[in-house]
């Protein structure tokens, strides 16, 4: 008989394969995500050129100084602690693969939490009112977080559309309080403006017989940004310590990578799930506490400014460092408060708050799509001879 040649079909000219742990060297992963942000550097450069005709030295230094400058660090600063805050409180849930969607909806019910304590509570002595605010807010937070739990845990219920509903249900928990307080006015402004009961700085204040404000020189230990701040940082140290040298921490990681792996070593799984996401939800219901006590000093559905869906952005970026979210996120609010600067700066020449917008989303894009490279690569297609048949 004779030769007949088997031809097979040609396999796909590239295809996508995981580079596997370990794989790609330390310095290469973060050359490629250096690489990925000078690159959005670039983008935004020509971008804002494009738009506005602001050659990029201009541009940078501006973005800088609305980051920065004079009179803006600190709301750099304020902006990345509340960011840090609920990233650090998402790090467990997500070290242990439960995607907590809902950091937005535990921050608001940790809010509310404090306010209805501020709102009725004035005749307490100005330190029992704000540690009565803060243990409300995180039980409320707590209990926000435990509620998907459950469900997870007892009926395998899809905790990130789970969590992502309950923010809509904690945003009109706050509407109808924001509606019953501010009564026939336009607007609820901040409670307790004469008093100044529940407010971080009534801690320190000094009033007269009358009950008058006596305005003394202000420090650094009496201010309120201080101690939000300071607060902060303190939670994120012992947070990452809890996960990384704590029992509870070691199952949180091996829970995470192998559900089946952990109960095979006798770790109760949904045990776990709920004590994690307790905590969870009570760093987020603290960081409510936090916002109203010494920031805004009042409720409204901003009080998380959408930081509650950036942060998952931080905790992931950061693979759950605490340390390294800190990073990350005075990268992403310089970047936000920057993009601010130029809208406020070149509105009246084109460069709107939505050009600011896409400046954002291309820095995130590709500093979030470096990720893909660092753990993927791209596989070509090897040659293979025609096999010949009798």
């Amino acid at each position: 008989m004779a030769e007949q040649t088997v031809k097979t079909k040609k396999a796909p000219l590239f295809h996508i394969v995981g580079r596997g742990r370990g794989q790609l060297p330390v310095y290469l992963a973060w050359g490629i995500r250096i690489g990925a942000f000078l690159l959005a550097l670039l983008l935004n450069a020509a971008f804002v050129y494009l738009v506005v005709q602001v050659d990029p030295l201009t541009f940078y230094g501006t973005m800088l100084k609305g980051a920065f400058g004079e009179g803006y660090l600190w709301a750099t600063v304020k902006g990345a602690a509340k960011l840090l805050c609920i990233a650090v409180a998402l790090a467990p849930a997500f070290k242990m693969r439960f995607w907590n969607i809902g950091a937005e909806g535990q921050v608001l019910v940790g809010g509310i939490a404090a306010a209805i304590i501020m709102f009725y509570c004035t005749n307490l002595p100005p330190v029992v009112i704000i540690l009565l605010m803060a243990v409300c807010s995180i039980i409320a937070g707590g209990l926000w977080g435990l509620l998907p739990a459950v469900f997870k845990a007892k009926m395998d219920a899809n905790e990130t559309l789970f969590t992502l509903m309950m923010n809509y249900i904690a945003m009109n928990l706050v509407m109808y309080f924001y509606n019953l307080w501010r009564g026939p006015k336009t607007a609820l402004g901040k409670i307790n403006l004469t008093t100044h009961k529940g407010w971080l700085s009534s801690l320190w204040e000094e009033r007269d017989a009358n009950g008058f404000l006596i305005q003394g020189e202000e420090s650094l230990f009496t201010n309120s940004d201080f101690w939000f701040v300071v607060i902060i940082a303190v939670i994120t140290v012992l947070m990452f310590f809890y996960l990384k040298y704590t029992k509870q921490g070691y199952e949180i990681a091996v829970v995470g990578e192998s559900r089946n792996t952990a109960r095979y070593a006798g770790i109760s799984v949904n045990k776990v799930m709920l004590r994690t996401m307790i905590i969870s939800g009570a760093v987020c219901g603290l960081c409510g506490f936090l916002v109203v006590s010494s920031q805004s000093n009042t409720v409204s559905t901003s009080m998380a400014g959408g930081y509650g869906f950036t942060a998952i952005i931080v905790a992931w970026l950061s693979k759950f460092n605490t340390f390294t979210m800190a990073g990350v996120s005075v990268l992403i609010v310089a970047l936000e408060k920057g993009a601010a600067q130029m809208a406020n700066q070149y509105g009246s020449i084109g460069f709107s708050p939505a050009a600011a917008d896409v400046m954002i989303g291309i820095m995130l894009l590709l500093i979030v799509g470096s990720e893909f490279f660092i753990h993927y690569k791209v596989a070509f297609r090897k040659k293979t001879k025609e096999v010949a048949a009798v």
